[in-house]
């Protein structure tokens, strides 16, 4: 027994630590700090999954260069994704909280303004985080369909109605499992950093080895050949693929999110941004540069083919049907982990808006339950909130759609501002143990200024030639939802401008 006292009086120490940082920052400790930093850094990695990230929107890819956007798009995007990274994790190191961009937004912004961005921040954030639940979700019920078509031959066509119903039970599930305790959730997390990262492997070095020799690419297809099927300009075409690896690899915040429920917060977070990024970056690339060699030259049947899903569908040539099922289950089982990170990740940025009294309902929001010593209330409010979302899909297939990059440009707001505000305003801004020095400044303006570009083309439909059900409703639905926030913050009498005060 003595020979563990150091080990646990460190423990309580840095427990002790974090309180006192949490306390600096306004706040009293209500979670469990049962994450670990290796734990939070699977979250992390998880809640990325990079594998099924590309088979949910390798779809934006293809039709915009081929295997050139697959490999080189990829690897493109990868310094700009770190950038990002890199600037969201100084700004976590020195200011660990749940609320994270709307906390930091109001602490470095000036006085006369820093109300109004942190709510529009807080907000962004929110539909971000929500939407980010409602996008896997839908990806993961389109895979699971995709699933059913192998295993029927391809003779199996799924409708919108059973699509849905396969989405509201996965919301359904996910909500039930999040609602558990922290340790449980915590613990988790190694099996899904575990379970991600074989996948990865498997498919690196498994679909190689098994590709019948006709569906093998040359180097010179798999890695030179560009492919534009979307009809925009080449150059534009190009930078539209990058959807896929900005999709696969977002959610920079969600470690951020976790922050009073992980132990040495202050490095363990910045440390999960980093360290997710640039293992997904690494293993996404790898996994572009398999499926490029291995998916032969009919990019067109492989967009249309009848299983409808394109990774599905070049699964099923190099593997067969069982192969590809057996495979395409697995991929399905870490989209799942995936989907219920996000809402993990979700309920606890609403639960430290409404702690500050944000949103509507907060009275009954902010509330943990005594039993789990978790926010039970705000995952069953994002659950249905999803579920509503989903509803989408009765109106059009771009509708839905939009919601995969609602998800990026609503964080690209949420990230683009505090960023801005450390940089663009006087304050006292003091940096925690994550710290990049001089290299602050310049990395943080490659960051906003790439985020502030893909905004802009994100908004683009697919293809030149679209009609008004076939356009790209980002915009439409992203833009109502911020005007719906905004004249919510100046109602007469009861808007946010009369009584919030920030964090």
């Amino acid at each position: 027994m003595a020979a563990r006292a150091p080990a646990t009086s460190k423990q309580h120490l840095q427990l002790g630590a974090d309180e006192a940082v949490l306390a600096r920052l306004g706040y009293k400790q209500e979670f469990r700090r049962e994450f670990t930093p290796l734990e939070v850094s699977g979250l992390a990695f998880s809640y990325t999954g990079v594998l099924p990230g590309i088979a949910s929107v390798l779809f934006y890819a293809i039709p915009n260069g081929g295997p050139v956007a697959m490999v080189w798009g990829w690897a493109f995007a990868g310094p700009f994704i770190m950038c990002i990274g890199l600037a969201m994790a100084e700004l976590a190191s020195a200011a660990p909280t749940s609320g994270g961009l709307y906390y930091w937004t109001y602490s470095l912004a000036s006085p006369r303004c820093r109300n109004f961005l942190s709510w529009i921040v807080g907000y962004s954030n929110t539909i971000q985080t929500i939407t980010g639940v409602a996008s896997v979700n839908w990806a993961c019920a389109i895979q699971i369909a995709a699933a059913i078509s192998i295993a029927s031959d391809q003779a199996y066509v799924t409708t919108n109605e059973q699509l849905y119903g396969i989405y509201a039970a996965l919301v359904l599930s996910h909500a039930v499992l999040v609602s558990l305790g922290t340790k449980v959730l915590a613990r988790l997390q190694r099996l899904y950093t575990f379970v991600n990262l074989c996948l990865c492997f498997i498919v690196i070095i498994a679909l190689p080895i098994a590709t019948p020799r006709e569906y093998r690419n040359s180097a010179s297809f798999a890695l030179g050949n560009f492919t534009n099927l979307a009809g925009w300009p080449s150059g534009f075409a190009f930078i539209l693929s990058f959807m896929a690896p900005l999709y696969s690899i977002g959610g920079y915040d969600a470690s951020i999110h976790m922050s009073e429920e992980a132990s040495n917060a202050a490095t363990a977070i910045p440390w999960a941004i980093i360290s997710s990024i640039a293992v997904s970056v690494v293993l996404g690339w790898g996994i572009n540069v398999s499926l490029a060699f291995c998916m032969g030259t009919n990019l067109e049947s492989i967009l249309n083919g009848p299983i409808g899903q394109p990774m599905a569908q070049i699964l099923y040539t190099s593997l067969g049907q069982r192969g590809a099922l057996a495979l395409w289950c697995l991929i399905i089982s870490t989209l799942y982990i995936v989907a219920s990170n996000s809402l993990l990740v979700g309920s606890r940025q609403t639960f430290a808006f409404s702690r500050d009294g944000a949103l509507p309902f907060s009275r009954y929001l902010y509330r943990i339950n005594s039993y789990t010593q978790t926010p039970v209330n705000t995952v069953w409010f994002d659950a249905v909130f999803v579920l509503v979302i989903g509803l989408l899909a009765f109106v059009s297939t771009e509708a839905i759609n939009a919601v995969f990059t609602i998800g990026i440009t609503a964080s690209y707001v949420s990230f683009i501002t505090p960023i801005t505000t450390r940089f663009a305003f006087k304050n006292d801004f003091k940096p925690g143990p994550f710290y990049l020095g001089k290299l602050s400044f310049p990395i943080a303006a490659i960051a906003v200024s790439s985020m502030v570009f893909m905004i802009i083309i994100f908004f683009f439909p697919s293809t030149p030639q679209t009609t008004a059900q076939e356009m790209n409703y980002t915009v439409v639905v992203l833009g109502g939802y911020m005007a719906l926030a905004i004249s919510w913050y100046y109602c007469p009498v009861y808007g946010g401008v009369h009584w919030f005060n920030g964090p």
